[in-house]
């Protein structure tokens, strides 16, 4: 039996950056396949990378399982969303009933769709396969204070850890992240405004669909919880705790666990992007083993991919969150490192390139 570990300090500590000499021994393999050098593109990168992390030199991507994490926002009284709270609930159980985006495209690439209470409001009982964890019942109005408690947000961060620890136990090679929580693109926004940095015009987007009037009113939710939180924005924990969401943090701890037992990790949206942000923040070799699934259309993550020289992997004009641009994702990874796997060298069929 492997050792659990899910202390995220101790995690960190142990997450290396991927060797160099087994992405070069993956790039040599690549060019040597029966095709012009270099000629499918971004698909020979994942693939490389995926060699690289997995540290084989035939990459076994495993169990894919993807993780929802979900939690609720006190900021939602401020009127950043287009929805009420109550929502995330109905929505966790439609989860669980297998009905939702997440759970289709989940179905389709082959993948388990864990869904997991880390911060809902509503006590959600007789729910079958709910992973419970919920660290508290809601995150504060960052407009009027912290979301939570640095522990609070530690806790949350290990319960991320927990669940990369468990899809790796279960014998997964790729794990994605995923989320629900109306409301959370405001600290999500918030998040990148503080870390990137970068104006909070830039980076706070329509979420679920708020214009005119109520974006503005957003973004000024974001300026104001930047400016009554300012005192304790003094590392990235803080910023977390401060300004985040306990589904975020969790995001945090997944992509530390999953690093940590050299997983493929796939980041969905705009909020899982701030929870990689924080988990970049803490321990940037993390970054090495982070696959960014989709560009959305939330303003502030082309910011994001642009500041951290980051290439998502779809642009399809998505905006859901759940893990659904995850879910595409693994699909394409697992094409890549099948081409890398499968594919014939020149030397196999007698071939001598020029």
């Amino acid at each position: 039996m492997q050792e659990v570990k899910t202390m995220w300090r101790d995690v960190c500590k142990s997450i290396v950056p991927v060797p160099e000499e087994d992405l070069v021994k993956a790039w040599e393999r690549l060019d040597n396949l029966t095709k012009p050098r270099r000629s499918l593109g971004r698909l020979e990168e994942i693939a490389a990378r995926v060699a690289a992390i997995r540290g084989l030199p035939r990459p076994d991507t495993g169990k894919k399982e993807i993780f929802v994490f979900a939690g609720d926002h006190g900021v939602v009284e401020e009127g950043v969303s287009a929805y009420p709270q109550e929502v995330t609930g109905l929505m966790v159980r439609n989860f669980l009933g297998g009905g939702a985006a997440i759970n289709v495209l989940g179905r389709w690439a082959g993948a388990k769709v864990n869904v997991v209470d880390v911060g809902v409001k509503e006590e959600i009982k007789d729910a079958g396969g709910l992973i419970k964890r919920n660290v508290r019942r809601a995150s504060g109005n960052i407009a009027k204070g912290p979301a939570m408690s640095c522990e609070e947000a530690e806790k949350a961060i290990e319960v991320g850890v927990e669940m990369a620890e468990k899809a790796f136990l279960e014998g997964a090679g790729m794990i994605a992240t995923g989320e629900m929580g109306i409301g959370n693109t405001t600290p999500a926004a918030a998040i990148f405004a503080a870390l990137l940095p970068a104006a909070p015009k830039d980076v706070t987007g329509k979420g679920t669909g708020v214009e005119g009037e109520a974006l503005m009113r957003k973004i000024e939710v974001v300026k104001k919880a930047l400016r009554v939180n300012k005192a304790c924005l003094s590392d990235p924990l803080s910023v977390l705790s401060c300004l985040g969401g306990l589904e975020i943090a969790a995001i945090t701890g997944l992509c530390l666990g999953g690093a940590s037992r050299r997983l493929v990790v796939v980041v969905d949206g705009f909020i899982s992007g701030a929870g990689a942000l924080v988990a970049m923040r803490l321990c940037s070799e993390v970054k090495d083993y982070l696959f960014f699934s989709h560009l959305s259309q939330e303003a502030g993550h082309k910011v994001f991919y642009q500041r951290e020289a980051i290439k998502p992997i779809l642009d399809l004009d998505m905006r859901l969150g759940e893990g659904t641009g995850a879910a595409l994702a693994l699909q394409i990874i697992e094409a890549a490192v099948r081409v890398f796997n499968e594919m014939a060298t020149f030397a196999s069929v007698g071939i001598t390139p020029q």
